[in-house]
């Protein structure tokens, strides 16, 4: 089954994706992931990436497209998968339907304020990259001591994460209406525990079958 998710950032889209691909035995296309790890080996498309992400924008489509169409080429997207973070425009969501078929779409809802308070609290550990949250530091062991220097991705910070907000409405926002048309898209509420909300969502794609 090929499965769409959206939602807002900060939805919890990429922990349901990694939740129901174990179960499900299909793998996670994580855009996210993918143009992360080219910023990281400092490939020109990450470099180019790293521009629009740092400011909290959206990476152009011509190379988010690109890397999507290579990604699902490969043997063990097959039997099917599961895609988190595009599309993030109506017209990714056109280009993509020339590339392949989706069964589902679910639509993780999530109110601002709790959206800004889940990404604004993020921390990484400088040392081996594991996530943190501070709101749950106390007491959580670290492989630094000291606790002040986990790090805060740029695009974590408040003033991105209002942009990122601003942008998805602008942008991704619009997908909502465009896969309820296709009669594919079902919301569930992203506010509920990580395992109610899988559960929801396990019985929604036993559904559609």
């Amino acid at each position: 089954m090929n499965i769409i998710f959206l939602g807002p950032p900060g939805a919890g889209k990429g922990t349901q994706a990694q939740m129901l691909c174990a179960k499900m035995g299909i793998p996670q296309v994580s855009t996210g992931d993918m143009l992360r790890a080219a910023i990281a080996a400092e490939t020109g498309i990450g470099l180019e990436a790293k521009r629009f992400m740092d400011a909290g924008q959206l990476v152009p489509d011509g190379v988010v497209i690109d890397i999507v169409k290579e990604r699902l080429s490969q043997p063990d997207c097959a039997k099917g998968y599961m895609l988190d973070g595009f599309p993030r425009t109506v017209e990714q969501a056109e280009a993509l339907g020339h590339i392949a078929g989706i069964q589902a779409v679910i639509n993780l809802a999530v109110d601002d304020l709790t959206l800004v308070r889940r990404l604004s609290g993020r921390r990484i550990c400088p040392v081996c990259g594991a996530p943190y949250h501070v709101d749950f530091l106390q007491g959580k062991e670290i492989c630094k001591e000291d606790q002040t220097a986990l790090m805060q991705r740029e695009d974590d910070r408040p003033e991105t994460v209002q942009n990122r907000l601003k942008v998805y409405r602008e942008k991704t926002a619009p997908l909502i209406d465009y896969y309820k048309g296709e009669g594919l898209l079902h919301n569930v509420d992203g506010a509920q525990s990580p395992e109610e909300i899988s559960g929801e969502i396990l019985r929604i794609l036993e559904a559609v079958g």
